[in-house]
């Protein structure tokens, strides 16, 4: 039973290849078990496999393609609701992945989602950049012992009186506090409607049998670990620029409270960054601009929509690439050892002489040399450049040999 670890975290503002280099290293990782280690539904992670399937990745990890099982943590939030469709999805792509999940994993549910949505809605022009799953009214609710739940819950003789004491109870003390005093007609509809109960009772029953209980604890067991994040270090909770974060720690600290769990004593923690900057949805991005000269981007995944808007963009800024990291590696680590290591994504994107940013100077580079000379002014070793979409255009580094 293996007490290391590897992980793959997102430097910035999500969307950083992070699928990319999961399925990478799941494809070098024999009885790999990718561990959700934050966010749901939310999080989407594309993964085209060298035979050419794609998909976009909310719930299951990212390895799937290569054969990885998948657990969810204590920290992630589980969405029954959506899960079915994805496994679906992914059996007509030839992948069935083995699922287990910490009986602490907070579940979400119909309820949440409509509060969110409302919410949002009711933000008008000052949305926050929600996605609209429901994700951090999940988190909210389940503060509240008396309308938490989790995985566990779900085998709870009593949990159709949960769930109505949930709408009934929870809701409207939640809309309270948020101001709300009227739902939209469709959202209200559905709030009203027994039958949003009971679908979502059929869902957790369908999840019940996708997924088996499995402490976090007895991580290792299940194989060698690899942690997947989801979102980016610029969202966390306790680093970004609130309000527009997610309620989740995007880094370091939930992997290593598992980890003491698990007795996993060695992390290697990637942090994957596109040669250029992304944000989907609400809040700040230094040096915004509505095109890249000398960058063609290419993301199908993130397609404009109702909650999040369209994809923007800006240079790459080292500074605050340099900032996030360093201050994610400074987190408790719990008798864990950390090494770290870069990987630059995009880089088939980008032209010669493609700027990036740091300290406000103008650094144009050779896109050929540049994932190595990022990887120099953030100071970190380079362990990984990508070429393409595929682990096939992941270029080995000298670095990572010697990691």
């Amino acid at each position: 039973m293996s007490t290391r670890a590897q992980a793959v975290i997102g430097a910035l503002y999500g969307d950083e290849g992070k699928g990319l280099m999961v399925d990478r290293l799941a494809a070098a990782t024999p009885r790999a078990v990718v561990v959700r280690s934050n966010g749901g539904a939310q999080a989407g992670h594309t993964v085209v496999d060298p035979a050419g399937r794609r998909h976009v990745f909310h719930h299951i990890g990212s390895g799937s393609f290569a054969g990885a099982a998948t657990h969810f943590s204590r920290f992630f939030v589980a969405h029954p609701m959506l899960l079915l469709g994805e496994l679906a999805d992914l059996s007509q792509l030839g992948a069935r992945p083995e699922i287990s999940s910490d009986p602490r994993a907070p579940i979400t549910t119909p309820f949440d989602v409509i509060i969110n949505q409302a919410l949002e809605l009711a933000r008008g022009t000052a949305r926050h950049g929600s996605c609209g799953l429901g994700f951090g009214e999940t988190i909210e609710r389940n503060l509240h012992p008396d309308f938490a739940l989790s995985t566990k819950d779900l085998f709870r003789p009593d949990l159709h009186a949960r769930l109505v004491s949930i709408r009934d109870a929870w809701v409207p003390i939640r809309l309270a506090a948020l101001g709300i005093t009227a739902l939209p007609a469709e959202l209200a509809a559905a709030l009203a409607d027994d039958t949003t109960i009971a679908r979502f009772e059929a869902d957790c029953a369908a999840y019940l049998d996708c997924v088996t209980l499995w402490p976090d604890r007895r991580l290792c067991e299940r194989g060698a670990v690899i942690f997947e994040a989801a979102q980016g270090l610029g969202l966390d909770q306790d680093c970004g620029a609130f309000p527009h974060v997610t309620r989740s720690n995007t880094g370091l600290a939930n992997m290593l409270a598992i980890a003491a769990e698990a007795g996993i004593t060695e992390l290697e923690a990637t942090y994957a960054t596109r040669c250029y900057t992304t944000r989907h949805g609400a809040g700040p991005l230094k040096g915004e601009t509505p095109t890249l000269p000398g960058v063609n981007v290419v993301d199908p995944t993130n397609a404009p929509n109702e909650w999040q808007g369209c994809l923007r963009l800006a240079p790459l800024d080292l500074g605050l690439l340099r900032e996030a990291i360093t201050r994610d590696l400074t987190v408790d680590r719990n008798g864990t050892t950390v090494r770290a290591g870069l990987a630059v994504t995009c880089l088939d994107q980008a032209e010669d002489g493609f700027a990036v940013t740091d300290c406000e100077e103008l650094i144009r580079l050779d896109p050929a040399k540049a994932a190595s000379e990022i990887a120099g002014l953030v100071g970190l070793p380079l362990w990984a450049e990508s070429w393409g979409p595929s682990r096939g255009d992941v270029r080995p580094c000298v670095d990572a040999a010697a990691a």
